[in-house]
Parts: C-alpha cells; structure tokens; sequence
C-alpha cells in the first residue's frame, strides 16, 4: 500500500481507536523507540498496514477529509424517536423499548433464533436467521432491548426479521442516523464515526466568489422560506438531519441544502472544463492552409464525389477548416446521426490537411470500421494522390510483419499523407514525419490515454496535432453543455437526400418462427438480412440467445441460403472473408454480435433482427437500425422482445423498446437514453477522464448548470485562487484528465 494513502487515510481515521486519538499514536510511537531495532521496525510496518475497513474506504475514494465530508447518506433512519407496538403498523419501521420474555433456538424447519419481547402495550417476535452466541447472549430473558425494524403481520402475530438491537438505555439521538454507501468490510458504525472526524478537521470555507449564490438558494433567502445554506451548514445538515425534515426533500434532493450541493458540484466542472479549454488555447498547432502554387485538392474531391454535399455537411467542413487554419489546436467533436455522412467530412478535413504539406491519421474502435474506412478513403483520395506521390496507409494489429513494415517506412518518410487504423496508429514504433490532423471515429470509445498517445505525435516540435472526434451518437443539450463544455461541437443535423424510413417492428420472441420465414422471403427476393444476438457463447448467467447456436438453427430452418457468422473473438482473416462475402451479396444471412454497430455499410441489406432486444441501450439499438435503410429498398427493423418468468417486460425495458418504435430521430433519441440510462451511455471512455456527477441531475437541475456556465468563467478570469481551491476540493486529481 502506497505510504502517502495509508498517511493521508491515517488522518481521517486516527482518532476512531478505543484510546482516542493522536495521544494514543504518540505514545505508541514512543514507546516503540525504547524496544530493539528488528521489533520496533516490525511495529512501525503493522502501523502502517491499513486494516480491512481503511482498505474498503480507499477502494470508496475517500481519501481525504474532504472525501468523507462529500460522501453523503444513501438514506436514514428514525432513531429519535421511541414507538409502542401497539401503535405501529403493519409495514412500519419503528424503534422499540422492550423486554425479553423468551429467547430460544428453533431447528426447524431450519436452524433460527427466535426472541418473544413485550414493551408493555404488545408482543413481537424477533427472528434472525443466521447469529453469533454473543448476540444470544445480549438477548437473554429480561434483557431490556431497544429494536429497530420493519414490523410484519401473520397468524403468530407481530413480528421482525433480522432487526437491529442494542440494550436500552442512554439518550434518543436528535438527529436522523445516517446509512452511508458501504462495503461489508465497512461498518456503518466505523463509517459514522470518520466521517464525524472529517467534517470537524475538513476545510469547508467558502470558495464562491463574495455574492454569488446559485439560484435556488437566492430565491430561498429572498422569500424567506429557508436560511440560506453555505457548504459547511448544508454538509452537516444532510449528515444529521433534524427529525421535523420531510424526508422526501432528502430522497429527492430538492430540500436547500441538496441544492446548495448540486450547484457547487456543477460548478467545479463547469471551472474544470472552461480551465481544459484555456490550457489548450496556449497551445500550438501547425496552421492549416493551402500551400503557394498547390493544385486545389478540396475542389478535385468534391468534383469526383458521385454525391453532392448537404447544406449542413458544407457548414461544418467550413467550421473545421476554419479551426486548422489557426495556430490554436482544434479540439472539435463532429456528431451527427446514423447515415448523415460524417465520413466524407472527415475525408474533407483530411485533404485540407494533406493540401497544407502535412500528415493525417484517421483512428477507429474496431478492424472492422477502421478497414470500412479504409476502402472509401482510398476509393475517394487516391485518384487526386497518385499523380502528387502520395498514399493512404493502413495500420492493424493483425497485420503481417512485412506488410507493416512498409507501411511504417510509409509514414515515417511522409510518404503516406493519411493513415488509416485501429489503436495501432498510436504505437510506439509509429513515427509520423508531420502529423497536423488527428481524426478519432467513435470517439466515446477511446479512453483519455489513448487520445493522448495520438496528440503526442507531433512532441518533439513543441507542437500538437489538430484534433476532430466523431459520434454517431448525438449529445443531448444538457450533456454538451456540462461534460462536453471543453470542446467545440459541430453537428450534422441533415440527412442526405434518398435515404429510405425504416419502419420499426416489436415483435415477441414467442413468434420468432415468423420472422424467420419473414427472412426467407426478403433473402428469395435479393434482399440481405442481419440478425444480431448479445452473446457469442451460451451463459449460465444470462439466459440469452447466442450468436453461435442462432446460426447453426438459422442455417437449418433456411436451407439453400448461405448464413454467415461474425463476432469480436474471430480471427481477423475470418472477420474480413466473412463481411467480404456480406457485401458483395453473396451471403443472404449475417448473424452476428454488436461487432456490426457501427461502420458496416452494406445498401442490399434491408431487414435487421435484434435479439433480446430490451437488453440493449437505447443508444445502441439506434445505432444497429441504421445498418439497413442504406439502399432505395423499403427496410424494416424487428425488435424481438422476451418477457420474465410473470410475462412481463421491465419498464426500462418497456421504455426503451416505446422510444424506437416511435422515432427514428437519433437526437429525440439521445434526450431519452439520458433520461433513462444517465450519462454513461454516451461518455464511454471519456468516463475515466470526466469526473462523474454523483449529486445533480442533468435533466432536472438545467437552472442550475445555466448558473454554472455563466460564473464559471468569470470565477476563472476574476478570483483565479478561489476557482483553483474549488476544484481541488470536488474533482481532487480528476481535473487532470479532461486536458486529453
């Protein structure tokens, strides 16, 4: 264990020992020095061991005292208050004085103690399944007890499962007890009492500037309706709330204090994102234009496009050339939903760059994407890089040592002005000669260290590489405007002419012989199906379909058509046949896993099946829908649905499956993946690196992150130290990240 995290834990723990505090680790430590060197080495070493409840609160990320100060109830319980039995109703959780009257241990019809006590008004009978003797011993006949439990009716009368109990006596608390996040190696009586600790020794000062409150808290002052909470008032008061608190205000977090909270929380990301986007404007990146006397590359591509652009695809190809012609590196994400023709900006981007002498790589999640990618870029750019000497190379894991070898000698020599590949392009042993523009495809996929491998190309210049990201996956308004604030966002929000709808089907797995025959009709009349399952092998943790067995029974029940099979785990030769013979339209049937999310364009392929389909994000099954609908062929989609043991679909489930029958707009979409799924779906890896919300809601507190967005970078331009002291206290080291 690291010294610097069992010191910095010591802190917030030293004062929880049955001696009390840092008298008792002095003394220790003193007498420690009077014994010989091998002992008092083997003292200090068990000293510095963190027991099993310090390890489960590192594993917490309490580490601090602030840490503990911010690690907030998961709910509370009642203790202020004594209640009769006679009084309480069946469902009720109460807290009960009572005497024991009969304590014994039953063996039937399984091994429990069962304990009779009388609190003078009524019975109850305590029954706990699993007990040490220690606790049948506290529970002797005529034990005085304080219980607190959920009283449950029945033919015996009263009674209480597993209840807490301690022997009577002492004060009621004032306050509600707090019941914190915890592990089952952290007591919740340990946790208490740190967190006590730490809110005693934490450094709560106020960090907003002098006058500014967030909103809700300007409008409770100003009517009077509650005093208006600082950090330390509402951090205390969340810890031990007063029992006249409607606990729904709590539960909800809409009581002051929560919202005092959320606002700050809001805050230091909003300053921890605008801070990102001010380090990156020191910045320097190569300036993107069109060298003296070069042949007008931009207008050679468009003119041997068999498409022309959209009005909005036009747009933000001027956005992004706009960025590169500065010396300020472009952080822009390009989004745009399913078909809307993110490609060819990129390929756009790409020629400015190579127009302007310099290299640029185009990165993708998956061989499978990254080699779709490929095969349209050479088809567009070859043609206007041949007679200039120029290539695109291609960089996979999987390739041969010989082809790689001269693909690397391709790059380094500058002779490859694109780059086309998977995570191999950020490889050591891959030397750009000039990298100006780095193109991430998917880019929720990518994690913060890999996105900064690619920037870091372009080091030994004191320079670094233009960057554009792209997703299929739009960002809804209030997730652009908190996780995604550092950066720049260009949308495509037009879809090119001749896209066919695709009608939507839910459809019970109970009728999947239907489909199948469905399938036989669409494949006799030249069209090409998809059919995508969750798992590539059978589970015996999740009864679901798999990839495998739905092939072998596809290929029986669909004799005379070829059924190919495509997941993550083949070898990368199978992969590549096996989508070689799907889009040539060889192959009538492709069963596969979520490998085909994204990228794959195949226009003859016209009904896509979805397995299990309300396991998957809604995002996700978005996603899947838009591989067919490609061609002028009318395309369906079926969403095939299975129901639990009672016949029943989750509401999760049900609002999922609601939401695609009903739109095929990939932003409304979006809107509802948030609402049900929060903001993980669409951050991805970036995850690691966005310091996650844990108090405000995207969807509820907007007035809030409004507030945020405004002070936020007056808070960095006007009191610098308090913007600073603020987001070390949220974000710790965190902040870090979002520089990638």
């Amino acid at each position: 264990m690291p010294r610097k995290l069992t010191a910095s834990l010591s802190s917030a723990v030293e004062t929880l020992g049955t001696g009390g505090g840092t008298q008792v680790a002095g003394a220790r430590k003193g007498r420690a020095t009077r014994k010989p060197a091998a002992e008092a080495e083997a003292i200090q070493t068990a000293k510095k061991a963190p027991s099993p409840a310090q390890q489960a609160m590192l594993k917490l990320g309490l580490r601090r005292d602030i840490d503990l100060a911010l690690h907030l109830p998961l709910r509370y319980e009642d203790e202020t208050r004594i209640t009769l039995l006679k009084n309480a109703r069946e469902g009720d959780t109460v807290q009960i004085e009572a005497t024991v009257t009969q304590c014994e241990v039953q063996l039937r019809p399984r091994r429990m103690l069962k304990v009779t006590v009388d609190d003078g008004s009524a019975a109850c009978v305590l029954t706990f399944f699993s007990f040490y003797p220690s606790q049948q011993k506290t529970m002797a006949v005529g034990a005085r007890l304080r219980i607190r439990g959920e009283v449950k009716g029945g033919f015996w009368g009263r009674q209480m499962m597993h209840p807490s109990f301690r022997v009577a006596g002492g004060e009621l608390p004032t306050a509600l007890t707090p019941v914190y996040p915890a592990t089952a190696s952290l007591p919740q009586a340990y946790l208490r009492r740190a967190i006590v600790t730490a809110l005693q020794r934490a450094d709560l000062s106020e960090t907003l500037p002098p006058g500014e409150q967030p909103p809700v808290a300007q409008f409770y002052s100003q009517n009077g309706l509650q005093p208006f909470y600082d950090l330390s008032n509402a951090l205390t008061f969340l810890h031990h709330p007063t029992p006249d608190v409607a606990l729904t205000t709590l539960e909800d977090h809409s009581h002051p204090a929560w919202q005092r909270l959320k606002a700050e929380e809001l805050l230091a990301q909003q300053l921890s994102q605008y801070e990102a986007k001010r380090e990156r404007a020191r910045l320097r990146a190569p300036v993107l234009k069109p060298l003296p006397g070069s042949a007008d590359l931009t207008q050679q591509f468009l003119d041997q496009l068999p498409f022309g652009l959209t009005g909005a695809q036009q747009c933000v190809v001027g956005e992004i050339c706009a960025d590169m012609a500065r010396q300020i590196p472009m952080h822009r994400l390009l989004q745009g939903d399913v078909g809307s023709g993110k490609t060819v900006v990129a390929a756009l981007a790409a020629v400015a760059c190579i127009e302007a002498g310099w290299q640029c790589a185009l990165m993708a999640p998956t061989e499978i994407l990254a080699e779709q990618h490929f095969g349209k870029l050479v088809g567009w750019l070859e043609p206007i890089l041949a007679p200039l000497g120029k290539k695109v190379a291609w960089l996979a894991g999987a390739q041969k040592k010989k082809e790689r070898a001269e693909m690397l000698s391709l790059v380094e020599s500058g002779e490859a002005a694109l780059v086309v590949g998977t995570h191999a392009v950020i490889q050591e042993q891959v030397q750009f000669k000039n990298l100006a523009l780095a193109v991430i495809d998917e880019q929720h996929r990518f994690g913060v260290a890999q996105r900064l491998a690619l920037r870091q190309k372009l080091a030994a210049t004191g320079m670094e590489p233009h960057l554009l990201m792209m997703s299929a996956t739009p960002i809804p308004r209030t997730l652009a405007m908190s996780y995604y604030a550092d950066l720049d966002v260009s949308t495509i929000d037009e879809l090119p002419p001749g896209r066919t709808p695709i009608v939507t089907k839910l459809i019970s797995d109970s009728r999947k012989d239907e489909v199948i025959a469905r399938i036989g009709a669409q494949v006799a009349s030249g069209r090409q199906v998809y059919w995508v399952c969750p798992l590539i092998e059978e589970s015996e943790a999740l009864d679901l379909s798999n990839a495998t067995a739905t092939h072998e029974n596809l290929s029986e029940m669909l004799p005379g058509v070829m059924v190919g099979l495509l997941h993550s785990r083949m070898p990368t030769a199978e992969k590549k046949a096996v989508m070689e013979l799907f889009s040539a339209g060889i192959m009538g049937v492709l069963v596969s896993t979520t490998v085909i999310e994204v990228g794959v364009d195949v226009p003859n392929a016209s009904l896509m099946v979805i397995e299990h389909s309300e396991r998957f994000g809604l995002s996700q099954l978005h996603q899947l829908r838009g591989r067919v609908g490609r061609g002028a062929a009318a395309s369906a989609c079926v969403l095939l649905y299975s129901v639990n043991d009672n016949g029943r679909l989750s509401e999760t489930g049900k609002e999922r499956l609601r939401a695609m029958a009903e739109t095929n707009d990939g932003f409304e979409i979006a809107r509802r993946d948030l609402e049900i799924r929060g903001p993980g779906e669409f951050l991805g890896a970036r995850q690691s690196g966005a310091p996650m919300l844990r108090f405000a809601d995207l969807e509820q507190d907007v007035l809030l992150l409004d507030w945020a967005r405004e002070l936020a970078p007056r808070m960095l331009e006007q009191h610098p130290t308090l913007a600073t002291r603020h987001v070390s206290r949220w974000l710790g080291g965190k902040a870090e990240y979002l520089k990638a």
